[in-house]
């Protein structure tokens, strides 16, 4: 690997790819804290709720990503994973541009469903690192990626916000489009790829590469892995705000608090995801995920006793370290259990899977609180990790961080 031009680069490329990632998650999450008061300012002209709107606005793109994602990643296989990034990043950019002139609420969900289908930078940048990475630093690439993202969401909703009330709505669709233009620029002038299509593509159709990676030996058990992560991590998110006014003796704050334990959890998660990444490289990815993913479980399971709002926000807190072990330690197994050449199908699979998760996660939150009670999500949300870690467990052998030859 060593001989490889693009291995050589590597570190230039993943500089590059952090500060792009970094750029496109500001820029993406810049438009998250207002989005259902666009969809109000907007209003409807076709007679459905604006509470419905509000919902489709959010769900309409993940499930989208979700249906588009793998065919993107198996066509990174075909014409080059920096081609994909960049596809994300500059269509996103022209989408999120044209959202600043949406006319009504049903214009701004079918923009939404458009950008589901046109963007997944994650996705796209993970492929990309993964194929140009060595082995024995993938953890440690995925980590520094999960920076970027976790950097950029835990800086933009607070940017939006500002812009939104400053200037309105409009403007903050323009920031957003400028910053992925210009992370799309960075990736286009910093990044070399001497991507060359293997042979063995040409006689292998998008089906046949998805059964390949499907079939091999566990993966379908690191995807499990990440759909019930992503359940655990989003399953809150619809009664967190009420749980937290339960615990408020003084509701006036109700808002500033939910939005500090969002971002204390989102920090701890984006600083201990380089630490806990590159201690996979050196003790095994899966063991990462097994400790991380019990502490997860252990922690939420606390969360279904506390009393007050301080007790929630330091668990809120310990559980964004235990994610910064399992979100890029999972990227990491499936590049340490598949092929080089199959990267961008194993992570559009995996973008995909990522997506469906956040589509099914609120209504789970919701069923459960409403069937139960607020706590209940907790417990629920602590068996799920539980879950996970158990499969971390039963994985086989291979996936002790070394890869089959590409």
């Amino acid at each position: 690997m060593g001989d490889d031009p693009a291995a050589a680069g590597w570190q230039k490329t993943l500089i590059v790819l952090f500060l792009g990632q970094l750029f496109s998650a500001v820029g993406f999450s810049v438009i998250f804290p207002f989005l259902p008061l666009y969809v109000k300012d907007l209003g409807a002209v076709s007679g459905l709720s604006i509470e419905l709107l509000a919902g489709l606005v959010f769900s309409a793109q993940a499930f989208t990503m979700m249906l588009a994602s793998p065919i993107w990643g198996a066509l990174a296989d075909r014409y080059g994973r920096k081609l994909m990034v960049e596809r994300a990043m500059f269509g996103g950019a022209v989408i999120l541009l044209l959202m600043a002139f949406a006319r009504s609420a049903e214009e701004l969900v079918l923009l939404r469903a458009i950008q589901g289908l046109v963007t997944g930078t994650m996705s796209a940048a993970n492929a990309l690192a993964a194929s140009v990475a060595p082995r024995q630093r993938i953890g440690f690439a995925m980590g520094l990626l999960q920076v970027g993202m976790g950097s950029g969401i835990a800086l933009g909703p607070l940017l939006g916000g500002v812009i939104a009330d400053a200037y309105g709505y409009a403007a903050a669709f323009y920031l957003t489009a400028v910053l992925l233009f210009l992370a799309g620029v960075l990736v286009f002038w910093g990044v070399k790829e001497d991507f060359v299509r293997q042979k063995s593509e040409r006689r292998v159709g998008l089906v046949g590469e998805w059964r390949q990676v499907l079939g091999t030996a566990g993966i379908p058990m690191v995807y499990s892995m990440r759909f019930l992560s992503q359940l655990g991590r989003m399953v809150i998110v619809p009664v967190a705000p009420l749980f937290i006014q339960t615990l408020l003796s003084d509701a006036s704050y109700l808002n500033t608090f939910t939005g500090l334990v969002v971002g204390v959890s989102s920090a701890t998660t984006t600083l201990s995801a380089v630490f806990l990444g590159r201690l996979g490289d050196r003790l095994g990815h899966r063991r990462v995920v097994i400790g991380s993913a019990l502490a997860a479980a252990a922690l939420y399971a606390l969360q279904t006793f506390v009393a007050a709002g301080w007790q929630l926000l330091v668990l809120q807190a310990l559980v964004g370290v235990a994610m910064g072990g399992i979100i890029p330690s999972i990227s990491a197994l499936l590049a340490s259990l598949s092929q080089a050449d199959h990267a961008g199908a194993v992570y559009g699979l995996d973008n995909a899977i990522d997506a469906g998760g956040r589509s099914v996660a609120p209504l789970l939150g919701s069923l459960v609180a409403m069937s139960l009670n607020l706590r209940s999500v907790f417990a629920v949300t602590a068996v799920l990790f539980l879950i996970t870690s158990l499969l971390a467990f039963w994985l086989p052998a291979r996936a002790q961080e070394t890869a089959p030859a590409a």
